[in-house]
Order: C-alpha cells, then sequence, then structure tokens
C-alpha cells in the first residue's frame, strides 16, 4: 500500500450489522416498545381478521360436509298472469316416485298465528309461522330435537305441536308440556328443534301435523315447500326432473333450489367483508409505520455525536445507511412477530369461544412478517439517508 493511500474500510458481517442495530435500539427502550405497539396492532389486526374470516368459513365448510349438499327445495312459483301459484295436494306423493330420491317430506302455510296465550293480540306474532309438516320432516332435514319428541303418527293428529329454536325462544318457551294459543285453541308444545342451517325458515316455525292442521286450523292441503334428498351423483338429474314431476301440467309454474347454496354464499360473503376490514388492519399498520419513521429521524437527531464519531473512525456513509436501516427493520421486525402472535392468539380465543375450528392460515404469518419488512424498509430509508450525509466535523461540533 503507498503512503497516501487510503486504507479500506472494515465490512461489516451480517451478525455486525444485527449486533449494531439492537444496541441503538436497546439504549432507548421505552420509546422503540411504544414505536412497535403501532407496528403490532397493525398486524394483530390484520392476522386475527384473517383468522377469524378462515375460521368461520372453516365452519361453513364443515357444516356443508355434516349436512351434505344433495338436499333440493321445491316450491310454487308464480302464473303466467303473475298470481302465486299452487303445488298440488298430491305433489310429495309424486315427488317420492322419483327413482334416485332417497327420502322427501312438506311443509305448508297455515292462516294462524301462535302466541304465548290468548291475551296477547293476534298481530303480535314475533315473526313466527304456522306449518303443518309430515313426520319425515326431520329425516329429510337431518335436523334434530332439543327438548321433546318430534310428531307422531299419534301427535300428527291431535293439537300438538312443535317449535323452531327461534320460535321458541321468541316465545319465551324453554321446556315441553306447556300450550300456546294456536288459531283459535290450545295446542301442547310437545318438543323443541335444534338449529337447522338448511332451512332457517323452520326455526322461525310452529310445526303441527298434517291432519291435525285440516282439521283444528282450516289448513287446504296444498304443500308450500317440498324437501327431498337424493344422492350426491343423483342432484342434477332430479333437480331437472322436479318441476314436471311436480306439476307436469304446469313445470314453469314450480321453483327448484339448493339450500347449501346459500350457506355457500354466506361464505363468500364473509369473504368480502374480510377485505373491508383488512383495510381498516392496513391503515393501522401505515400509522405504525409513520411511528416507525418518527423514531428514527429523532434518533438521527439524538444520535449525530455517535454518528460523528464513527465517521471519524472509518466508517462509511453506506456502514451508517445500513446501521439506521438494520435498527428500523429490527423495530418493525419486533412489533410485526409481537402482533402477529398476538392476532393468533386472538383467533384462537374467538374461535373457540364460538366452538368453531381455529384456523390461522400459515401465509398471513408469512404475510405479516413481509409486511412489516416493506414498513420497516421504508420507514428507514430517509432516516437511514439523512444520518450517512452528516459530515463527522458537524456532527462532532453539533453535539
Amino acid at each position: 500500500m503507498s503512503a497516501g493511500a487510503r486504507p479500506a474500510p472494515a465490512r461489516l458481517s451480517p451478525s455486525d450489522v444485527l449486533r449494531v442495530g439492537a444496541a441503538g435500539l436497546r439504549s432507548r427502550p421505552a420509546r422503540v416498545v411504544l414505536s412497535a405497539l403501532g407496528i403490532a396492532i397493525g398486524i394483530a389486526t390484520m392476522v386475527a381478521v384473517i383468522g377469524i374470516s378462515s375460521s368461520s368459513r372453516e365452519e361453513l365448510l364443515r357444516q356443508l360436509d355434516r349436512l351434505g349438499t344433495n338436499l333440493l327445495t321445491v316450491s310454487p312459483g308464480q302464473t303466467l298472469f303473475g298470481e302465486d301459484a299452487q303445488l298440488p295436494t298430491g305433489a310429495l306423493a309424486m315427488v317420492k316416485r322419483i327413482g334416485p330420491v332417497s327420502t322427501a317430506s312438506a311443509t305448508g302455510s297455515v292462516d294462524a298465528t301462535v302466541r304465548r296465550t290468548d291475551r296477547i293480540p293476534e298481530a303480535v306474532t314475533g315473526g313466527i309461522a304456522v306449518q303443518a309438516a309430515t313426520g319425515e320432516l326431520l329425516t329429510t332435514l337431518e335436523g334434530t330435537v332439543s327438548k321433546g319428541t318430534w310428531l307422531n303418527a299419534a301427535t300428527e293428529r291431535q293439537p300438538a305441536v312443535v317449535l323452531g329454536s327461534k320460535a321458541a325462544e321468541r316465545l319465551g318457551i324453554t321446556r315441553t308440556g306447556v300450550q300456546v294459543w294456536l288459531g283459535e285453541r290450545w295446542f301442547t308444545v310437545i318438543g323443541v328443534l335444534g338449529p337447522m342451517p338448511l332451512a332457517p325458515e323452520i326455526e322461525r316455525s310452529a310445526l303441527v301435523g298434517f291432519p291435525a292442521a285440516e282439521k283444528h286450523l282450516g289448513f287446504d292441503g296444498h304443500p308450500t315447500t317440498i324437501y327431498e334428498r337424493s344422492s350426491e351423483e343423483a342432484v342434477e338429474a332430479v333437480r331437472a326432473v322436479l318441476p314436471r314431476t311436480v306439476s307436469p301440467e304446469n313445470p314453469e309454474e314450480v321453483e327448484v333450489s339448493r339450500p347449501s347454496d346459500a350457506l355457500a354464499a354466506r361464505a363468500a360473503a364473509a369473504g368480502a367483508f374480510t377485505n373491508l376490514l383488512l383495510g381498516l388492519g392496513a391503515v393501522a399498520l401505515l400509522v405504525g409505520g409513520v411511528g416507525v419513521a418518527n423514531t428514527m429521524v429523532i434518533s438521527v437527531l439524538e444520535r449525530r455525536r455517535e454518528i460523528g464519531l464513527r465517521r471519524s473512525l472509518g466508517a462509511t456513509r453506506g456502514q451508517v445507511r445500513v446501521q439506521f436501516l438494520a435498527e428500523s427493520l429490527l423495530l418493525s421486525a419486533l412489533g410485526g412477530v409481537t402482533g402477529a402472535v398476538l392476532g393468533a392468539l386472538a383467533t384462537v380465543g374467538y374461535a373457540l369461544s364460538r366452538d368453531w375450528p381455529p384456523v390461522v392460515p400459515p401465509w398471513a404469518i408469512g404475510g405479516a412478517v413481509g409486511a412489516t419488512l416493506v414498513i420497516g424498509t421504508l420507514a428507514g430509508i430517509y432516516p437511514a439517508m439523512r444520518a450517512a450525509r452528516l459530515s463527522p466535523t458537524v456532527a462532532l461540533a453539533a453535539s
């Protein structure tokens, strides 16, 4: 080396960079914690939103797997003149004759109201419908009875009623054996059903047998909804022949739907709502990034003497930039890891409280880490460049 040549500056290894960056953070613990908290809140919000949405979607998919997607419903549409159509009284028997159909049942709308006592005005219905039901309904819908029993060959002919879960809740009924005022007479509650995800209209109904509805409530015998199940591979074929089977003369007046599609739509709607909440989490993360940038700028101003001393001892502008950029990345990473852990814990806690399967997608954790690195880099660029531009003599003189 010639006498006038300047010695090459020592190169910092990755471990040296981390050590120097961590040392800078340890000197200001309170400020570091507050700055990292902003990042943590944003990341925790985003991870929790994704996790809770994924858990909810997983629960819906499990419900679909448990309840099956082979349930079809048949209901009357409208006539050519825009009037409400009616299903034939023998429609259920005709549906049962379709080869692939394994089970079928029906309900019929009854022009009556159900009230806790006869003292309550008739107009106060609580949104509860009265429906006639066939005995196979519970089997077809794969429903459960939470209290009491379901209708049988004997009780479907008597003034006995089974309440859907929401109907019982609205009537304030928690046990069987009590009586309700249905139509113009007392009916005895013999059962309360559990939730019916594929038939929410049943949850809000008071169900009586077809014979009892015709005898005591003036029911005309026309079903308003027919439920049928067939094998999964035969669903589309059965769906195609149902209108003409139910109403050979006017198949266009028959509507066929698949209740499982509603659960799938709910899963899609949950995803759309998730995007909105993710936007709010991103705003919180941006605010946290601004806090990190502010912390690093203040750090540069407070540590001008340190910067000048390092420069006078041979540190290059690049090394100073790397030091402060490393501090920014470490600060963001601290908040990101903390936020990811908090978001995962919030997801697990909320899912377990709702009896859902807790799901935290790995890509959400990976995205959280990636977001913190991006925020840390963007927040540290300006302070790092400002620190590197400080002249050693000016920095030492200013201190």
